[in-house]
Parts: structure tokens; sequence; C-alpha cells
């Protein structure tokens, strides 16, 4: 930040807890404190005012005075160490040319750096600005509670339907899309007629000559031919469609009823302007935390905990600690019971009450003003198909008694600070991984942005993740997002792809057996965190020591 920026975040920092400064207080501290920071200044002057019996309304120009006296004696005592610490540890080295001649001998003093007074004070201090800043949180789209679902053959029948319209409508959108072509009407036409059709894709059969393409519509099916001299482009688009996607392919028709493509298009995202908080606001995004595994690291999950108080982390950390106010949980919060084969041997904790339990006092330590959203992953006990219901209430009784803590259904469309996030575990990352090449656990980030280009959560039918036959399809994307948010795959990974910020956000949990089978190195204690006012992502690690 500049000297303007800090002086701003100072005055904001004093309004905001509830004091106002003199006006010889205001003019001292914009004109006469060079050399110092004012936001590391008032950060003192409201932490000495915070043990006042009395507190003033009025912040008055004899307080800032008496801080930057402070300051100024704590840098110089501070250099006057260092510059002893430095005649005391002068030595005399010699350079080697590479040619291998020795260089004359020179003698090498330690370089002499300024110490910040900010770092000085937020040794001692932590001012949480969050904490002074209301609240904006609003669910917008959550299934739970909506599911109607039997499992019968009609309702399967109803929710690719559904899907088949919404998309549809998605892509019609689309100013190279709106004049598509029912299946029926295409296969009248001419032969070497152009068309588009919006269709579904029911099966994909690829060979080194050729992919065909089995797609239908709502009333129709046909048969699409990507010939090995088609252009690269569209064999590389056929190589990313998902079985149940719902596409537009330019085509032409044949003499039979073969069609030829001549371009694939996604129902995808347009660029769209990067939405901002007008205040310096922050949202951590973690999942995977797996409370009862023994692969659990404990121990970076207190310290990111003292992390979010405030009494953990550089200076630098702890001032970012100081804005946060949303804490966003995809799924996984305990690793479960029952949920893999042998899975009773890798538990500390075999009971899934109590790993609730333990999760809940965990976050429960966590300040009361940060708003933490938790949303349920394939180990927690909410059904296993999509969309996922919230975690059952019964299994979070210990949350009833603390307002800032959600439990919403997976996918979830919520609003924070203006800014809209689509949370989801990420389960379907599998399937996508399994079919997509290039697509790896290294960068999850990758899969989904194929999400996204499809707008949808999880289209794969038959995979590893289970679709519940509801008679509306919650995973399609109708709302573009301003962050969409992810887990499961227990790897850090984030982009931007058109104007939405993409963030799968690791986990907490280290290395599995299963995970080395599948030769996926997770990176626990990884955290991004989001500057929501400049939408920029800053990684803090839990795992090495600050």
């Amino acid at each position: 930040m500049n000297e303007n920026e800090r002086l701003q975040k100072a005055i904001e920092a004093t309004i905001i807890a509830g004091y106002q400064l003199s006006n010889e207080s205001f003019n001292y501290l914009c004109h006469n404190c060079e050399g110092t920071d004012p936001l590391a200044i008032m950060n003192m002057v409201l932490h000495e005012i915070k043990n006042l019996k009395e507190k003033p309304f009025f912040i008055e120009k004899i307080f800032l005075e008496n801080m930057v006296k402070q300051l100024t004696q704590t840098h110089q005592a501070a250099q006057a160490t260092k510059s002893e610490k430095n005649q005391s540890t002068n030595q005399t080295t010699r350079n080697i040319e590479p040619n291998g001649e020795k260089q004359k001998t020179q003698d090498l003093k330690s370089p002499q750096l300024p110490v910040s007074p900010s770092t000085i004070i937020s040794e001692n201090t932590f001012y949480p600005y969050a904490k002074y800043v209301p609240s904006e949180l609003e669910i917008l789209e959550d299934a739970t509670g909506k599911l109607t679902s039997n499992g019968t053959l009609e309702e399967y029948t109803t929710l690719f339907q559904d899907r088949y319209k919404r998309i549809e409508k998605i892509l019609r959108q689309r100013i190279d899309v709106k004049a598509a072509t029912p299946i029926r009407e295409a296969l009248k036409a001419q032969p070497k007629t152009k068309l588009k059709i919006i269709c579904m894709l029911t099966e994909k059969k690829d060979s080194k000559q050729q992919t065909i393409l089995s797609v239908e519509d709502l009333n129709s099916s046909a048969t699409v031919l990507i010939p090995n001299k088609a252009p690269d482009e569209v064999k590389k688009k056929a190589l990313q469609i998902l079985p149940d996607q719902v596409i537009c392919i330019a085509v032409i028709k044949t003499k039979s009823n073969l069609f030829l493509a001549e371009d694939i298009i996604f129902p995808d995202v347009g660029q769209k302007t990067i939405q901002k908080t007008k205040e310096p606001i922050y949202a951590v995004l973690t999942s995977d935390i797996h409370v009862g595994s023994i692969k659990f690291n404990k121990e970076a999950f207190k310290k990111f905990i003292l992390w979010l108080k405030g009494k953990y982390g550089t200076p630098e950390m702890r001032e970012i600690a100081g804005y946060v106010k949303y804490l966003l949980i995809a799924g996984d919060i305990v690793d479960g019971v029952g949920i893999y084969p042998g899975q009773q041997f890798e538990l500390t904790i075999r009971d899934i009450h109590k790993q609730y339990d333990f999760a809940i006092k965990y976050l429960a330590k966590i300040p009361k003003y940060i708003e933490i959203v938790l949303a349920p992953g394939n180990h927690d006990t909410s059904r296993k198909a999509l969309p996922q219901p919230a975690i059952p209430s019964e299994y979070l009784t210990a949350i009833k008694d603390k307002p800032n803590i959600h439990s919403v259904g997976s996918p979830c469309l919520l609003n924070i600070h203006g800014i809209n996030v689509l949370m989801d575990h990420g389960r379907s990352l599998d399937d996508i991984i399994a079919v997509v090449p290039e697509m790896s656990h290294e960068h999850p980030e990758k899969s989904m942005r194929l999400l996204l280009q499809g707008r949808h959560i999880a289209p794969m039918y038959g995979g590893k993740t289970l679709l519940s036959p509801e008679n509306r399809d919650y995973l399609v994307i109708d709302k573009v997002p301003d962050i969409l948010h992810a887990g499961h795959v227990h790897v850090l990974g984030y982009c931007n792809y058109r104007g939405v910020i993409v963030v799968n956000s690791g986990g907490w949990q280290e290395q599995t057996d299963y995970m080395e089978k599948l030769g996926l190195i997770p990176t626990p204690g990884k955290v991004p965190v989001i500057n929501l006012m400049t939408m920029e992502i800053t990684v803090l690690d839990f795992k090495t020591e600050n």
C-alpha cells in the first residue's frame, strides 16, 4: 500500500472503531507524520484507548504525538541494536572469479535495513477491521428442503429434459446460436446445407481416423461425424465434450442422415467485468478438513485458527487476518465412517457425531464476527447424490447457539458483500479427469473451467458422481458467479476464467494410502484468501513456520 492508501485505511479504522479525529489531530496525521506509518499509529492509538476506562469520543493530537514519539524511540533503538550486531559480525571474505584468480580482500557488512513502524506495532497488536464491518451474507440458491426425488425412471427423464431446456435457453442467448434448427428439421435439409443444432451428447466413439457423436434433442436423434481432416480446434473441442452435456454443433448435411461437424459451440460464459467490493474485506476459501482422520493435519489447522484471531503469522499475515469477514468451507468437514473399506483403521474418532462435535469445537474458536459457511462433501452425512442437501441438523447440534456458522447444501449460490460465490464440493472433477485428456489432479482449476464452459456442475451420469433425478436440474449454472469454489481434489489450484475467479481450495489432510495409489500429492495447509476489493488471491501456508 502507498502512503495515501495507508492514511485512508487509518481514517477508516478510526471511524469504524467508533471514534473521530479532531481537526488538529487530522491535520497532524496528514502532514506531520513523515517517516512513520499512519495506519500503524492509529492501530497503536486504538489499542491504547481500548485499555482506558473512560474512552474519548474525539482522538486528540496529543495522543498521536505520543505514539509518534514511541515509534521514533523504538525505531532508533532497533537501529542501534542492528548497528552493534553488524559491527560484531563483520567478516573478511575472498571472492573467486570464474577464471579461478583470487580477488582483493573486501569487507562485507550486513545491509542496514530500516525497521518499519507498522512491523513493530503489528508484532504486539492486532486490529480486526472486519469486526466493525456489518456482514452481508445471503443464500441465493440452495436445494436444501426442495428435493422430492423417489428415484423413478420417469424422474430421470424429467431431469434430463429440464437440463436440456435450461441450457438450450443459455445457448440461444448467443448471437451465433439463436437460429439453431431442431434435429428433426435438420434431417430434412438438402445435402451440403449448413446448419446448427442444439443437442445432448449420448455417446462418443473416438478412433485415430474419426470421432463419432451420437446426439439427441427433445424429439429426435442424429449422428455427427468429426473426420480426421477436421480443423485441430474442432478436434480439441470434441475431446472436451462430456457425456450428457448439452452443446451446439455447426454441421453440414450429407446425402444420408449423417452430419459433418464444422464447429462445436459450448454454452460457456461470456467475458464479464470482475465484481469488487468498495471496502477491503477478505474471504477465506477452504475445504476437506477431514476431522477424525489420522491424516488430518490438526497442527496446521490450529495455526490457521490462531491466525484468524491475529495470534499467528508474520505481520503481513496478521494484517490480512484483520480484514477476514467470511470463511467458506466446500465440504468434507469430517472424514466420516464407512466411506470406504478399511476406513476404521485410519480414524482417530470412530463416532460420526463426535467427529462433528470436534469439528465445531475448532470452528467455535474462530472470532464470532467471521461468517462461516459449511457445505457438505462426499465424506459428510448428507446424501451422496447431487444436489446434496445441507448436513442434517442432528449432526450439527453444536452450531445452534452460533449464529455466525451457517449450514448449506452443495452446490449453493451465495452472495457475500455483493460478490456471488458458487460453492460445490467438486466430486464431478474425478469424472472429468478420468475422461478428458490433459486433465489431472495436479491442476483441478482446469477441470473446473470445463464445468463453466458447459454451464453444469456435474454433466456426466453413470460415473463416480451420483445424480438424483429431481424435477429440476439444480446443477445447471444459470447465473454466472463471480467466484467458483470447489474442493475434493485436495490440491490447491486457481485461475481467472473470463472474469470468474476459479478456486480449488486444497484441504487439510495429508496424503492417504488411496491418494498415494492414485499418484495424487495433496497440498494440505495452503489456504487461498481473496481480497474482495481487488479480487486478488493470496496463498498462506500453515505447514511452514512463520
